[in-house]
């Protein structure tokens, strides 16, 4: 089973690139983010032709996660199941062939010293209650996305120039590390303990040609389900492809489930 996470910076652009990754890799499930879509606009019709049922929260211009899956999708939900103060579509989550996926994009934060770094804290504390009750009833979890977090400083290209700055926090690695702590691994640091494949190239500086980029798309896999992963792939060579996403997809691969 491959469960492939991707922000696609604008899924109206970035559309013909989606199209040809599934072709080519035919992943069981394709989690996308920042699709920057309305709901109305979504391209079911595209998705379907290829084989894919989807399942989408979008808003204009900003923001926006989907599911593209070969097989249906029990028990979609969009957004925090209590629902959220500060509504924005950042989560969707469904259970595909017996395994449970949460799809998210955390905010990015900007500046430390900016009122969206306190609200990215506050809703990665939201996402840590949503999880935890989440794990409850669905055991075999895995939760993808752009988490915009370097988890350490083997996650950054030069952690001493990068610092303590957003993306790198201790604020924001530890609420990262309270995540895990409900009983998630990082699929892709557990399999690499010394790797240094990052996920995100900024489009300036030719940061991409000169490989200065950050691991923030993560993939974290509940203890239950650990036993059946098999592999993590960094996409890269999807970054230097014509008019590219900023963002690398990232595969995750598990034995067939019963």
């Amino acid at each position: 089973m491959q469960i492939t996470s991707w922000n696609v910076n604008s899924l109206k652009v970035r559309l013909p690139q989606v199209q040809t990754f599934l072709e080519k890799f035919q992943p069981d499930l394709l989690c996308l983010q920042e699709t920057k879509l309305p709901d109305d606009r979504f391209p079911t019709d595209h998705l379907r032709e290829r084989g894919y049922a989807a399942l989408y929260h979008g808003q204009s211009a900003y923001n926006g996660v989907a599911m593209l899956s070969r097989a249906p999708l029990a028990d979609p939900e969009c957004g925090f199941a209590d629902g959220e103060a500060e509504p924005q579509a950042r989560l969707c989550a469904a259970t595909c062939a017996s395994v449970r996926v949460v799809n998210v994009y955390v905010p990015n934060g900007q500046a430390l010293d900016s009122d969206k770094y306190a609200f990215k804290l506050r809703w990665l504390a939201a996402l840590r209650e949503y999880l935890r009750d989440a794990l409850a009833r669905w055991p075999r979890l895995v939760v993808l996305g752009d988490f915009n977090i370097a988890p350490g400083d083997g996650d950054v290209f030069d952690a001493a120039a990068w610092g303590e700055d957003i993306l790198c926090s201790p604020a924001e690695r530890a609420a990262l590390t309270a995540l895990e702590d409900l009983g998630f691994v990082d699929a892709y640091r557990a399999l690499n303990p010394d790797g240094r494949e990052f996920t995100w190239w900024d489009y300036r500086a030719a940061s991409f040609r000169r490989n200065r980029g950050l691991r923030i798309d993560l993939i974290l896999v509940s203890t239950a389900l650990w036993p059946q992963v098999r592999q993590v792939l960094v996409h890269r060579e999807e970054r230097g492809a014509e008019r590219p996403s900023d963002h690398a997809p990232v595969s995750l691969f598990l034995e067939s489930t019963p």
